[in-house]
């Protein structure tokens, strides 16, 4: 998964990123709260971790202005010194799902965010996946079409996966570069789009196959499911070029 963690003060913005990515979680990490905010309008994360009292932006703020932004799916804690009963409230009405005040103790944290996450986003523990036409084996890393086997690489087969656990969900390019490559990028490429657009040829990703692999602008990428459980053709938003 990927974490945003905002925290004003350098070691506690370290202590928790540690504590996340022993986790085996990837981390993007900011001081400011406006840098947060502007940085998660053009990228997605599967959860946040919030300052009470931040630079620029305070963390109630900046959750109120963004749950909207993100949905109600995306977990969001707080970690602060500011643990006072009155903010605590104001977190949890104003949508957070969990506050906890600092000095942390890392195996509750840890604990807390991996329940979270759960919560948010159930693991499939089967080892197949059917999706429509397409059946997934994790355990021996293989994609069949209509009964047909395809052949992906080890990054194809991590990318497709990506995307059809996450039907109906916006996925950012630094987003899908972190989950699939296991590193943040830090600067432009067109190396997520390479592999998209032949993912979508390898796996014939079109209505014909229920699916529509959508380019999202100045975002990323959305997988779509074109029908639903009575067959019928779903209502479809415009494709936008990414």
């Amino acid at each position: 998964m990927r974490v945003a963690i905002l925290q004003t003060d350098p070691q506690q913005r370290f202590v928790v990123g540690e504590i996340v990515e022993r986790l085996n979680h990837t981390c993007v990490r900011f001081s400011d709260g406006l840098a947060m905010s502007k940085s998660l309008s053009r990228s997605t994360v599967d959860m946040l971790i919030l300052d009470w009292h931040a630079s620029g932006l305070s963390g109630l703020d900046l959750l109120k202005s963004m749950r909207s932004g993100i949905g109600d799916r995306v977990p969001v804690m707080f970690v602060s010194a500011d643990g006072g009963e009155s903010n605590i409230v104001r977190a949890l009405n104003a949508g957070a799902d969990d506050f906890v005040t600092h000095p942390v103790r890392a195996g509750e944290l840890g604990a807390r965010v991996e329940a979270l996450l759960r919560r948010a986003y159930p693991v499939n523990t089967a080892a197949i996946t059917e999706l429509g036409p397409y059946r997934f084996d994790a355990r021996q890393q293989s994609v069949t079409v209509h009964g047909k086997p395809v052949q992906l690489s080890g990054t194809q087969f991590k990318l497709a996966l990506l995307f059809f656990s996450n039907v109906g969900r916006v996925l950012s390019r630094d987003h899908i570069f972190a989950m699939v490559w296991g590193r943040e990028f830090r600067e432009a490429t067109r190396t997520i789009d390479s592999h998209v657009s032949r993912l979508r040829l390898a796996l014939s990703i079109d209505p014909i196959n229920q699916f529509r692999l959508q380019p999202v602008y100045k975002s990323g990428y959305r997988l779509l499911h074109l029908y639903g459980e009575n067959g019928m053709l779903l209502p479809q938003e415009d494709e936008i070029t990414a």
